[in-house]
C-alpha cells in the first residue's frame, strides 16, 4: 500500500525534469552545488564529530543514547562524481537514532579528478579505522556495519567485495540502498521503469559511469558488483524503490548473493522512489527502521 504522502510527493516531482534530460542536461558543477552542501540534523542533541582518517575527511552522527561501539561506515550517493557526507548527516543521524548506534559518513574522493578505485580504497580504509576507532577516539568496536545510498550502495557492496579477496576483516552486515550496481547499464528497469523515475534521465546514466570508470572495464565486479562472487560475504539487506530505474541492479544483486549462499534480505517498495529512504515520507522512516532492525539482529 502506497501512502498518500509518497503519491503527492511523487506527483509533485513529476513535474520536474529529470536530471540529465534534455530539458536539464547534465551539469557536473550545479549537481555538486546542491550534493556536497553541509546539512544538519534537526535533532540539536545529536552529535556531529568531524575527524579525518589519513586524507580522508570523515564526520560522525551519534544520537543520544547511542552506543558508540556500534558502528555504520555511511557512504554517500551522488553518482561517483558529487556528494558528501556532510550532506548526508541528517540521514545519518535517522540511523544513529533508530539503532542506537554511531554513523560514521565519508568524503571519498570524487570522479572525474579522482577516478577508479580512488574512492573505493578510500573506503575501505575509512571501514579498517572505524573497526579500531570510535567517535570517542581510540577503540575496537562491538559490531560494524557498511550502507550506502545509490553510487555509495555500490561502493558498499564493492567494499565488501574488494575486503573479502584481500582478505580483511568484514563487518555484520552490509546495506545497499538504491545501490547503482551495473555501470554497464543494462538493467530492464533503466526502459520499464523511465516514466516513473524522478530524478535520473536513463540517457545520463552512461555520463556518469565514463566519469568514474575511465576506460576500464565495467564487468569488474568492483565497478559493477552484479557481476560479482558473493561467496563469504556477511549478511545484506538491500533496498531500493520500485519506481527507480536502476530498480534491477538490487534485484539482481540480491539473486546473485543468494545463489552465492549470503543472507540476503531484498526489499523492493512499491510506490518509492530512487532513495526514497531520506525522502521524509512514511515509508522513509519504516525503510530506517528496518536498518535498524536489521542492524539489531546481526550485532
Amino acid at each position: 500500500m502506497i501512502s498518500k504522502e509518497s503519491h503527492a510527493f511523487w506527483l509533485e516531482g513529476k513535474k520536474n525534469p529529470q536530471f540529465g534530460s534534455p530539458a536539464s542536461p547534465f551539469n557536473l558543477a550545479g549537481l555538486r552545488e546542491g550534493m556536497n552542501a553541509r546539512q544538519t540534523p534537526a535533532d540539536k542533541a545529536v552529535q556531529c564529530l568531524r575527524t579525518q582518517v589519513d586524507h580522508v575527511p570523515c564526520e560522525w552522527a551519534v544520537a543520544p543514547g547511542a552506543d558508540p561501539d556500534v558502528r555504520v561506515l555511511y557512504l554517500h550517493g551522488g553518482g561517483y562524481v558529487s556528494g558528501s557526507g556532510g550532506n548526508y548527516l541528517p540521514f545519518a543521524a535517522d540511523i544513529s537514532a533508530a539503532a542506537k548506534c554511531a554513523v560514521l559518513t565519508v568524503d571519498y574522493r570524487l570522479a572525474p579528478e579522482h577516478p577508479f578505485p580512488a574512492g573505493l580504497e578510500d573506503s575501505i580504509h575509512a571501514y579498517q579505522w572505524m573497526r579500531t576507532n570510535g567517535p570517542t577516539g581510540p577503540k575496537p568496536a562491538k559490531a560494524t556495519f557498511i550502507a550506502g545510498d545509490s553510487a555509495g550502495g555500490g561502493m558498499t557492496l564493492a567494499t565488501l567485495l574488494a575486503m573479502r579477496d584481500r582478505k580483511l576483516p568484514l563487518p555484520n552486515g552490509g546495506m545497499p540502498l538504491s545501490a547503482f550496481a551495473d555501470l554497464t547499464c543494462s538493467s530492464e528497469s533503466i526502459r520499464t521503469q523511465a516514466d516513473k523515475e524522478l530524478y535520473m534521465y536513463p540517457g545520463c546514466l552512461p555520463q556518469f559511469v565514463e566519469l568514474y570508470a575511465s576506460g576500464k572495464d565495467l564487468r569488474d565486479p568492483l565497478i559493477s558488483p552484479v557481476f560479482g562472487d558473493y561467496t563469504g560475504i556477511p549478511p545484506l539487506l538491500i533496498q531500493a524503490g520500485d519506481y527507480e530505474v536502476i530498480r534491477d541492479d538490487s534485484i539482481r544483486v540480491a539473486e546473485k548473493a543468494k545463489a552465492d549462499g549470503v543472507d540476503v534480505t531484498l526489499e523492493i517498495w512499491p510506490g518509492q522512489v530512487h532513495v526514497f529512504q531520506i525522502r521524509g515520507l512514511p515509508e522513509s522512516r519504516q525503510a530506517v527502521q528496518h536498518i535498524a532492525e536489521f542492524i539489531h539482529a546481526h550485532c
